[in-house]
């Protein structure tokens, strides 16, 4: 029982340490004062001043345009990437490749951009959106590719191989066997590549040039000049956002468990009925 307890106690503690700040910064973006030690009042002048200023929306534009496309592009290509490591035949370059993929994972950030800022630099590629976009496709795959091998490996292989005694094509049976199949994991992948192009800041600071910025990098630049309560208006909202998407996220989670809830008890019900 006293184990029982001490878990609860310390899984409170981190829920505090990592909620606790979140909750001051947004209890102050309500704060009719300019500084965030004394609360004179209750106003919502700092979220309107979000909405007006023009530079700052365009920004948050930016940012999530750049987040839809690079986790789009990312998603498509780290599942078939993830289809080719697991369907390599040697065991030895399949274990490199998942291998290779995981390094990047665990990379630190700082390395990454400056590798990229060397290479665009060396390609003589200007900095801008296109830079940062690749970037973000770039370091968002292996994300992804991490997302579905798990589905994969969950997958009957005995499926493939019906599909193609059937008489179906490659494309066919990665249509529809494969991808119906990893489907989850494929969301999965999409919403975390999202998520982590949404709030990168070390490798978009590197890579980023000629007017283009991004919502992390301006948060950045703007807290060096002082304290601005809009930029708490701004983060509560992202917040919130980032509420939604987890909760849509878990949504199209249960419904995809439903669905297949519903699929095995239909076929269980045709094996009956045939019995």
């Amino acid at each position: 029982m006293k184990k029982f307890e001490w878990s609860k106690l310390y899984l409170l503690a981190v829920f505090a340490l990592l909620y606790l700040p979140i909750f001051y910064l947004i209890f102050y973006s309500f704060n009719a004062g300019g500084t965030m030690t004394d609360f004179t009042g209750f106003t919502l002048d700092h979220y309107k001043g979000v909405f007006l200023d023009k530079r700052l929306i365009g920004i948050v534009l930016n940012t999530f345009m750049l987040a839809f496309l690079s986790a789009l592009i990312a998603t498509v290509i780290g599942t078939f990437g993830a289809m080719m490591i697991y369907y390599t035949k040697k065991r030895k370059s399949r274990n490199v490749l998942v291998s290779l993929n995981n390094i990047l994972m665990v990379s630190p950030d700082v390395i990454i951009g400056a590798s990229f800022l060397i290479f665009f630099t060396f390609l003589g590629l200007s900095l801008g959106f296109a830079s940062v976009l690749l970037s973000h496709i770039a370091f968002s795959i292996p994300i992804v590719v991490l997302m579905v091998l798990p589905k994969l490996k969950e997958m009957n292989d005995s499926m493939i191989d019906a599909a193609r005694d059937l008489g179906a094509g490659n494309w066919t049976v990665i249509r529809k066997v494969i991808l119906p199949f990893i489907t989850p994991g494929v969301v999965a992948g999409y919403f975390m590549a999202f998520t982590y192009s949404l709030d990168d800041f070390a490798v978009t600071f590197f890579v980023t040039g000629n007017g283009f910025s991004t919502l992390s990098v301006e948060i950045y630049s703007r807290a060096r000049q002082g304290v601005s309560l809009e930029i708490n208006a701004l983060s509560a909202l992202l917040f919130v956002f980032s509420m939604l998407l987890v909760a849509g996220y878990y949504f199209i989670s249960q419904g995809n468990l439903t669905k297949k809830q519903k699929t095995r008890r239909k076929a269980h019900r045709e094996v009956v009925e045939h019995l």
